[in-house]
């Protein structure tokens, strides 16, 4: 029984080495024609350098070749909304003392000689205790003068008894006049009824961009004191941006901008630049370029804002399809054929993009080049 079944079973090894054989002709015939129906893959080989690539098969990977666009060129940088200087117009008091009502307060919008502070003042009471004085003194000195005239006429004075009077007289007007003109500088007037409150108004239309007063608060003399409100005419402001010192060069007084507001990114303003600073950030090595710029009414002092200068002068750049640029690392990228399936990756510089989706270069391509149509393709080729 033992000896059967030996048998049988050196039988079947055989049957089962045929069976094998048979299945795997059959499967290595269906890869043969699986490989046979699909395009062989593109191998990359690394060449040695980072930005160089080595493909097996690049005729999968359309070219495009960049043509030419003049344009002018252009400078983008960021800058801040500041009030311009000239239209700045300080509130100040001559009289010190201590602020009883307060009108206004910043940010707010005022007109030119609108209330905005009231003070009492021990200035202003000394002021009119002096008017009054001069006054008092002036009309005894006109009194006695015409009493020494008539004794005069009379004989019973002698001539320099008179000038006496007329020079005592004389130096009576002298003093009410700057008794008076001492009132108008505080701000008082002296046919108005004697007052220790003294009101101070803004001098000129805009909004206050600085307060430095508060209800019952003391308020100094001129001399050590700082201003009580500034008020600036917003209706033209400055876009103050640091340019950095290898694109001064871009930059001329004279030249327009485009100014595109972080807060109205749909609105775009025109400007001059007006002033160059001729002094360096020592710590990040930049430029205070200002430009003037017209508002609208959207321009807040403080504001972020984007400024595009615009050359004078035109120049001729590369353009390709949009897919030819590839945004890798915060940079613009093109894949440029170098031969024998070679492929250099190439750093550029974009600019706008133009109709028929095509992009500008500004910098890293030059006309007649050629380049990947698709970047973003043959970059995930690279990476598999």
């Amino acid at each position: 029984m033992t000896r059967v079944l030996a048998v049988r079973t050196i039988a079947s090894i055989p049957a089962l080495v045929c069976a094998g054989l048979v299945a795997g002709c059959t499967a290595r015939g269906s890869i043969d024609e699986t490989a046979a129906a699909a395009p062989p893959p593109a191998v990359v080989e690394p060449d040695g350098e980072s930005n160089v690539m080595h493909v097996a098969h690049p005729e999968q990977f359309p070219l495009a070749a960049a043509t030419a666009h003049d344009g002018t060129p252009e400078l983008s940088v960021t800058g801040v909304v500041s009030p311009d200087v000239a239209r700045a117009v300080p509130v100040v008091s001559l009289a010190s003392g201590r602020v009883i009502d307060l009108r206004a307060r910043l940010g707010d919008r005022v007109r030119k000689g609108q209330l905005l502070l009231r003070i009492q003042s021990a200035d202003v009471s000394a002021a009119f205790s002096d008017y009054r004085k001069a006054v008092a003194d002036q009309v005894l000195a006109d009194s006695q003068l015409d009493r020494a005239k008539a004794l005069y006429e009379r004989g019973a004075i002698a001539k320099k008894d008179e000038e006496v009077a007329e020079d005592a007289a004389a130096k009576a007007r002298v003093d009410v006049e700057n008794a008076t003109e001492r009132l108008h500088v505080l701000g008082m007037d002296a046919s108005r009824p004697p007052t220790a409150i003294i009101d101070v108004v803004a001098p000129a239309d805009g909004v206050i961009t600085e307060q430095n007063v508060t209800t019952a608060g003391g308020v100094k003399s001129l001399d050590n004191s700082p201003n009580l409100f500034t008020i600036s005419d917003l209706s033209r402001v400055w876009i103050v941006c640091d340019v950095y010192e290898n694109d001064l060069p871009a930059v001329r007084v004279g030249d327009t901008a485009d100014i595109r507001l972080t807060a109205y990114p749909d609105r775009v303003l025109t400007g001059r630049i007006d002033n160059i600073g001729a002094i360096l950030d020592p710590a990040i090595r930049t430029a205070k370029v200002r430009v003037e710029v017209a508002n609208p009414g959207l321009l807040r002092v403080g504001m972020f804002v984007t400024a595009t200068f615009h050359g004078r002068s035109t120049e001729t750049r590369a353009v390709v399809p949009a897919t030819a640029v590839l945004h890798l690392h915060d940079r613009d990228w093109v894949y440029v054929p170098s031969g024998n399936g070679r492929f250099e990756r190439r750093e550029v510089v974009g600019g706008h993009m133009l109709a028929g989706n095509m992009q500008e270069l500004r910098s890293g391509l030059q006309p007649g080049e050629r380049v990947v149509a698709n970047a973003l393709v043959f970059q995930n080729t690279v990476e598999q």
